[in-house]
């Protein structure tokens, strides 16, 4: 493939931008090589400044499950912005996705639009410790809940891609009511509870992790968070933002059939346009300015342009409920197919996948957790990485981040992402 301008632009955007990229897995750190800049998208494909045409597995990290530039978003967008870009006043639009949300999600009754991922788990943790009057907040390694400094200890994602141990910048005092522990180990969470005994204001995880890889919840640990919660007065608060109207019509919490206290919401809900959310009990978010003295603000939420191509793709998926049959078909079938070539290949491989998300992880142990995530064969990762690229297939650039199934993908493309494994030598 022809990369050249993709190289002359990250040049440039070195001298300009701090590793010439605005989000950190973006630079390509983990697998090595020149990023690809990309100037279009269609469907299930993107096509970088040198006009290559990739299949598409990031999908903008999620929100675009519907594919890239579907028609009836990118309509109703054009029309928004005919009308107007922002207000900083109240619009109807933001009522019509809250209904719509609460509609389409059994356990929300009251929703916050906020403008990132990171600003609704910031604010759900900020409004589980006004609603609780304690302080103390437990997160689980490799799960990753944005950028906010209480959330930066054993964060996934991009801390995991870069091996950044101890975020910079971050006081060690403000992450000491953080209390981190291992996913899927029980025994860790009923300890931390009985030590923290009525100081702990919230239990926050992503339902299915996707910041260490795929990795879902072990059978039954869900409900486990849901009864010591339950038992302790404890806000349990799921990170959906992108598990959300992902997994299914009602999200992780639908599909793996435990419902949160509080939820976060991000990508999908913006239809790929900046934007975040959290929601739930009446109660607790009746604690949230200007109702109560838990203060939260954005100039930009409920952006209308975000407002309008959200609803329009929740729109879709809720009138569709098929789409998630036939994506949790495709990430089947395409586990299955990786399993028996890399197992016929004799290549050591775990492939994790819950609906429309899949990671492969490149070790013989399960991986359940961050550490056994972290277990990996990184070397492997980094010439399947650059194999499926020079193939046309893009993944994420990091063994520590889960795959996107769309709607938009192909039979054509599935067999397509075979055949390039299929060629793939780990030695």
């Amino acid at each position: 493939m022809k990369t050249e301008t993709s190289i002359k632009l990250f040049n440039e955007a070195q001298l300009h931008i701090p590793g010439g990229v605005n989000s950190p897995v973006r630079a390509f750190k983990q697998v090595g090589g020149t990023p690809l800049f990309m100037s279009r998208a269609d469907g299930a494909y993107i096509f970088d400044a040198d006009g290559n045409k990739y299949i598409d597995y990031i999908n903008s990290w999620g929100p675009m499950i519907l594919g890239h530039s579907h028609p009836s978003v990118v309509a109703a967008v054009k029309a928004q912005a005919e009308k107007a870009f922002s207000f900083g006043t109240p619009t109807a639009l933001e009522t019509e996705l809250a209904r719509l949300i609460k509609t389409m999600v059994a356990n929300i009754e009251m929703v916050r639009f906020v403008s990132s991922g990171t600003e609704a788990c910031m604010s759900a943790a900020r409004l589980a410790r006004g609603f609780t009057g304690r302080s103390k907040i437990v997160k689980f390694e490799g799960h990753y809940h944005g950028h906010a400094d209480m959330f930066l200890k054993k964060a996934g994602s991009g801390m995991a891609t870069l091996d950044i141990k101890l975020a910079g910048g971050v006081p060690l005092a403000v992450t000491d009511d953080t209390i981190s522990l291992p996913f899927n180990d029980a025994g860790a969470v009923e300890r931390a509870v009985a030590e923290n005994k009525d100081a702990i204001a919230a239990i926050i995880l992503e339902p299915a992790a996707g910041n260490m890889g795929c990795v879902p919840p072990a059978l039954g640990y869900l409900e486990f968070l849901r009864k010591i919660c339950s038992d302790n007065n404890i806000v349990l608060i799921f990170d959906e933002v992108m598990t959300g109207f992902r997994l299914s019509r009602g999200g992780a919490q639908e599909k793996l059939n435990v419902w949160a206290d509080l939820v976060t919401f991000g990508k999908v809900i913006g239809g790929g346009l900046p934007v975040g959310a959290f929601g739930g009990r009446k109660d607790i978010m009746s604690h949230i300015a200007p109702l109560g003295n838990v203060y939260q603000a954005g100039t930009l939420s409920g952006n209308p342009l975000a407002m309008t191509a959200g609803f329009t793709t929740l729109s879709e998926l809720n009138a569709n409920p098929g789409i998630y049959t036939e994506l949790e078909r495709k990430g089947k079938y395409l586990a299955q197919k990786m399993a028996e070539i890399f197992t016929r290949k004799k290549t050591p491989h775990i492939i994790n996948q819950l609906g429309s998300m899949i990671s492969i992880h490149f070790c013989n142990n399960p991986v359940s957790d961050f550490t056994t995530a972290a277990a990996g064969n990184n070397e492997t990762f980094k010439k399947f990485f650059h194999h499926m690229l020079d193939n046309g297939i893009y993944l994420p650039p990091s063994a520590f981040e889960t795959w996107f199934l769309c709607d938009s993908l192909t039979e054509a493309d599935l067999q397509k992402t075979l055949a390039a494994c299929e060629s793939f030598s780990a030695l």
